[in-house]
């Protein structure tokens, strides 16, 4: 018996990175998942690693910074699966291109990365919460970061993002309480996805001496894992953490214990 038995969950951007790790871990407890991402073929491959584990998934490739989309996914998991009980915000993008000032980020760049980071989240919920209302309650769970509490150079619309994330994150907590719906985010360090391997690539030396070079900023002297993403994120989404909402918890290896983090961090920490 899983902890997520008879439980429906929507992971987006869930088809790789700490979305795909999540994902795979609600549904190994128990939990009908959908996967929706716009990378179909990660997204079927993920859910037909599922089935091959006797694990209830499936994928609706949906561009979630479109209102069409996020209603349509919600809408799905309710065909497939008759409900929506659990909702993790998960996607969220920093292009290697997007290292810039105000002055030099184009307005395109701006808006698809607080639509993609942020405005999906508020538009997931929009559809989601009428769903998890039906069942007396549910829970949201968003992925900030915590360059939502401080920040590093050349970062204003990935910055802007995650912390409009924490203050939505509170203001829906505020306004779901009463209907039992729990609404939380985390805040994760440099943690090892596609996003920051792609970081890793743009800068000199090997990959792999990059992601070590950026673990040894933090004080646990590794970055993150999906692993450690998932962890968390279940803890929370389940009754284990039925006192808490409007929230938000670190998983960044001490980077905010460190303090100047931003300084010595060769690239951000980022989410898949």
């Amino acid at each position: 018996m899983g902890t997520f038995n008879d439980r429906v969950v929507i992971v987006t951007g869930g088809a790789l990175g700490m979305g795909g790790d999540t994902a795979l871990e609600f549904a190994r407890e128990g939990a009908s998942v959908v996967v929706a991402d716009v990378n179909r073929e990660a997204g079927e491959g993920l859910v037909a690693r599922m089935a091959a584990e006797g694990l209830r998934g499936t994928f609706v490739e949906a561009d979630v910074a479109e209102g069409t989309s996020c209603r349509r996914v919600v809408s799905d998991a309710v065909a497939t699966f008759g409900a929506v009980d659990v909702l993790f915000n998960n996607v969220g993008i920093q292009p290697p291109t997007s290292y810039l000032n105000v002055e030099d980020t184009p307005e395109e760049m701006w808006d698809r990365i607080v639509g993609v980071n942020l405005k999906s989240h508020f538009l997931m919920a929009k559809y989601a919460i009428p769903e998890m209302r039906k069942r007396g309650g549910g829970v949201i769970i968003n992925n900030a970061s915590v360059q939502g509490l401080q920040s590093q150079k050349l970062v204003p619309a990935y910055a802007a993002s995650k912390g409009g994330i924490l203050s939505l994150t509170r203001q829906m907590a505020l306004d779901y309480a009463s209907e039992g719906i729990r609404v939380l985010a985390i805040c994760p360090g440099t943690i090892d996805t596609e996003m920051v391997r792609t970081i890793a690539a743009s800068e000199p030396g090997s990959v792999e001496d990059n992601l070590r070079r950026f673990g040894a900023t933090h004080p646990l002297g590794r970055i993150g894992t999906g692993q450690d993403i998932a962890n968390v994120v279940l803890f929370l989404a389940s009754d284990k953490a039925s006192f808490m909402t409007g929230e938000y918890v670190c998983v960044d290896g001490g980077y905010m214990a460190l303090g100047a983090w931003a300084g010595g961090a060769g690239a951000a920490a980022g989410e898949s």
